[in-house]
Formats: C-alpha cells, structure tokens, sequence
C-alpha cells in the first residue's frame, strides 16, 4: 500500500490538473460562443450564393467561369484536410486522420502509389502528421488558424483555384468537421473542384423555380460569383471546423474534470484507509510495548 506522502502527492497533483482543465474549459466556451456566432451567420449566406451561382450559371459557357465546372481526367488531386493547431480536443483530430486515410485507401491509393495526390494541411496537427508519414504536403498555408478570417481565407482559396486552373491537379477535395452541437461533429468529405451541383435546402429553396432579374449581363455575374463562391466554401469549411475544436475542446476538457473528480475520490479513499492503517499499527504498537512493559514489572 502507498504510504500518505505518496497518495498526499497524487491528490495534488491531480486537483492541480483539474484547476487546469476547467479553466481551459471556460476558454473553449468563451471562444465556441465567437466561433459559433460567425459560422451561423456564414451558413445561409454561402448555401445561398451557391443556390444563386447553380441558377444564374445555367446555359452559360463552360469558358466563362475559367473551368471551374469542367470534370477531368483525374491524374492528379489535391486534398485539403483542415484540423487544429493544438491537442486536447477529445478525438477531434484523430477522426480527420482515419478518414482521410480510409477515403485515400478506398478511393485514391493508385495516386498517393504514384506521386500524384498531395496533401494541403491546415491546422498545425494535420501539417505534423502527414509530414511526418511521408505524404507529398503543401505546406503553404498550414498557418491559417493562427489568424482566422476571410481575408487569409481568400488567399489561400484563390491560391488552391489558381493551381487547379494551371491544371497542377484535376481534382481537390476538402476534409474537415462540421459543428452540429458541443458534443457531436459531423465529419464531411466534399468535393471543392470542380464544382458540383449544390443541393436543394431550407436556405436556398426551390433552385429550378427561382427567376432573377439580372444586371448587367449573366455573364458577368457568373464571371464574380463562381471565384466569390468557392472561397465563401473554402472560409465556410474553416469557420465550421473551427467552432467544432472549440465544442470538441469544451467537452473533452469538461470529461476530464469530471474524471479527476473520480480519480480524487479513490485517491480521497485510500490516503484515509492508509492514514487509519497507520494510527492502528502505532496503537497497537503503544499497547504492545505498554504490555511488555507491564510483564516486565
């Protein structure tokens, strides 16, 4: 059994532990509640401009939204996969690795055999990690969370499109979680280039139905919208997974302190048995040399 300066010592250090996940907890609110109010205002707007650019782009020749719509020949792609920057959030990372992973395996393993898929880290965790499994990674813009908003975003989407218009890759994809509640992220794989059909939802309403007025010309407008749309999605994507870490954060750190409490609790328990133990045996010790000594007289 432990001796009390032992288990003294533990129940330090785990209240100590647990000083530091609930204030690192209180952060992740404080930072979920910024984070949550921009990507709930971020949400209708891009769902609603990709409804606008589905509409407006009809009809319309391939060549004047710069080939962004046009399916190739997949030789080379290139996969986005937007994490954290620092740990202690639960599984959040982990579940983008295994994904991204399986979703290569399954899909793309003839590329990543051959050179052509690369991998675009963003978030600091995901830059360790392929980097560190050998995957071909551009590492241009690994930073972006250091100094989230949507100008940092537009560089670094006009940057993806500008390689996929040099036709660098043929195909880019974009892995990252979406925030549904505190507790639960929802893991997406979609498709940033070339553009797909954007599905019908409560924001954008009926696209087939919809009739604009437009000014001056649809060519125009489709000419500004499809660059403006894709890097509203790529910002979209950052700011949903960003109020996911911060959720994910809030939660792991909130088990944590939970578990500390449990762990004090044994810990609680077994320094009073220990101290019990300890007085028992000096007691007896007391009687038993007051017995000797009493035999002795």
């Amino acid at each position: 059994m432990a001796n009390l300066k032992e288990v003294r010592g533990r129940i330090k250090s785990v209240v100590s532990t647990q000083q530091i996940t609930k204030a690192m907890k209180m952060v992740a609110a404080a930072k979920l509640r910024r984070a949550q109010d921009k990507m709930i205002q971020m949400r209708p707007f891009a769902k609603k401009l990709s409804a606008i650019l589905q509409n407006v782009s009809a009809g319309v020749d391939e060549e004047l939204v710069g080939g962004y719509v046009t399916e190739r020949e997949l030789n080379r792609l290139l996969i986005i996969v937007v994490t954290s920057d620092r740990g202690l959030c639960g599984p959040f990372n982990t579940n983008v690795f295994k994904a991204t992973a399986q979703h290569i395996q399954e899909n793309y393993s003839y590329l990543q055999n051959s050179g052509d898929l690369t991998i675009f880290p963003v978030g600091r965790k995901a830059y360790d990690y392929f980097r560190k499994r050998d995957y071909d990674v551009d590492s241009k813009f690994y930073e972006l969370f250091h100094s989230l908003d949507f100008d940092n975003a537009r560089k670094a989407a006009e940057y993806v499109m500008g390689q996929y218009n040099l036709e660098e890759y043929d195909r880019v994809e974009i892995i990252f979680n979406e925030f549904k509640n505190v507790a639960q992220q929802i893991l997406r794989i979609e498709q940033f280039l070339p553009i797909q059909q954007p599905e019908e939802d409560e924001y954008a309403g009926s696209i087939s139905d919809t009739d604009y007025i437009l000014e001056p010309s649809k060519e125009f407008l489709v000419k500004e919208i499809v660059p403006k749309s894709l890097k509203i999605q790529f910002y979209k994507a950052l700011l949903e997974s960003n109020a996911a870490e911060q959720g994910a954060r809030m939660t792991a750190m909130d088990q944590a302190t939970d578990n500390a409490d449990e762990i004090l609790k044994d810990l609680r328990l077994t320094y009073n048995r220990t101290r019990q133990a300890a007085i028992t045996k000096e007691i007896l010790e007391i009687v038993g040399g007051a017995e000797a000594l009493s035999a002795d007289n």
